[in-house]
């Protein structure tokens, strides 16, 4: 079995690392061995974005690297794509795993739906993280994510909600296979290794060995930072988080960006101070940013991931948007939607200041054996399908 296996963002390395590794186990303990190629589109590109993150998670160099870059989203789309598919053609994969909701994920989902090997074949697409819908067709990433859905062979889902959504779209119950979480997987695996990372000290957070309290803040999503009234929203309504505990902020360069053309620099310092403003800092490592997390009072974010990796280390999270596409770290977990007005994000941080008590259960599945599942799933799929192609007597 030939495994072609797309990154091309962030998130999808913390998806696929868990993989790769699986496989690694797998071929290190069966005959039926499984050939991986890693293809890197390049969606994210500088060394702080892309090299930082594989080097913490281990992951090997990209077999081959498509070297995308940014651009609007239909030109990433359609250069991903015009890049991707002679490189298909080329290694005639069984299957093509795609993760997540990126751009990345629609575009080789898309050439490989559309490919035809000299065999007269295509190579079966599996989507890790399949039916997470947050039901918001404004949100680029919900496109993404019913699209590709419904060009997979092999729906590979996380949460509980994602069958639900997959039989009223009604997607053939035999290509859904209910796996778990594989962001969970690389959090479990990284733990310790963030415990080591020197973070807290660098920043000033620890003090001879004890934690001072702050709060850890992201966002990204263009409906939050690249609209300045709502961007100005979002921090008033951290106000009083603000005059509590320190707030810090690693900040994509183009969120950086915004807050200087939107003039809400104030809001924002570069070092502690005494004056109650947001600290900003430099995007984050893997490691690096798991240890922030973990250490955090809460969380402020706009990010799914986040999201869920809150809720695997049972931690306080606000998410600052109307809807999630992970219901589960609301319905099970430790996430609270505040919405984007300043008094909706005051009520839930106050909320989460002094939160229930009760342990909550950790989702179904979220137990750092997802991998494991998928490479299951992917050799009895490929299998089936190579059984079918040959001839019979």
């Amino acid at each position: 079995m030939k495994a072609m296996i797309v990154v091309g963002a962030r998130p999808n390395f913390m998806k696929a690392a868990p993989i790769l590794k699986a496989i690694e186990r797998h071929n290190q303990a069966s005959p039926a061995k499984i050939e991986t190629l890693l293809v890197h589109t390049g969606q994210h590109y500088d060394a702080q974005m892309s090299d930082a993150f594989f080097a913490d998670l281990n992951l090997p160099k990209p077999d081959i690297s498509l070297g995308v870059g940014s651009d609007s989203h239909a030109a990433q789309t359609a250069e991903i794509m015009k890049r991707f598919e002679p490189v298909l053609l080329k290694e005639t994969p069984d299957v093509v795993v795609v993760a997540g909701d990126v751009n990345s994920t629609i575009a080789c989902a898309l050439v490989a739906a559309k490919m035809n090997y000299s065999s007269g074949q295509r190579p079966l697409i599996a989507h890790v993280e399949a039916g997470l819908r947050s039901f918001d067709r404004s949100m680029p990433e919900e496109i993404n994510r019913i699209l590709t859905d419904h060009l997979s062979d092999i729906l590979l889902v996380s949460e509980e909600s994602g069958l639900r959504n997959l039989e009223q779209e009604g997607i053939p119950r035999e290509r859904v296979f209910f796996v778990g979480n594989t962001m969970i997987d690389s959090l479990l695996a990284s733990q310790q290794k963030a415990d080591e990372s020197p973070v807290l000290r660098q920043l000033g957070l620890n003090d001879s060995g004890s934690t001072k309290p702050y709060a850890l803040l992201t966002l990204h999503r263009p409906a939050n930072v690249d609209r300045p009234a709502t961007f100005r929203e979002i921090l008033e309504g951290l106000a009083e988080l603000r005059q509590q505990m320190s707030v810090i902020f690693p900040a994509h360069p183009r969120t950086q960006k915004q807050i200087q053309e939107s003039g809400l620099e104030s809001y924002f310092a570069a070092t502690t101070d005494a004056d109650s403003r947001i600290r900003m800092i430099k995007p984050q490592g893997y490691l690096d940013f798991l240890c922030l997390m973990k250490n955090a009072q809460m969380v402020i974010t706009d990010s799914g991931g986040i999201q869920e990796e809150t809720t695997g280390l049972g931690l306080p999270c606000v998410t600052v948007r109307e809807n999630t596409e992970r219901p589960v770290t609301v319905e099970e977990g430790t996430n609270l939607l505040a919405g984007v007005s300043r008094e909706g994000i005051r009520q839930a941080i106050a909320r989460q200041r002094n939160p229930s008590k009760t342990k909550k259960p950790v989702p179904r599945y979220w137990d750092g054996k997802a991998a494991e599942r998928i490479v299951e799933v992917l050799l009895q799929q490929v299998s089936a399908r190579l059984a079918q192609a040959q001839p019979t007597a």
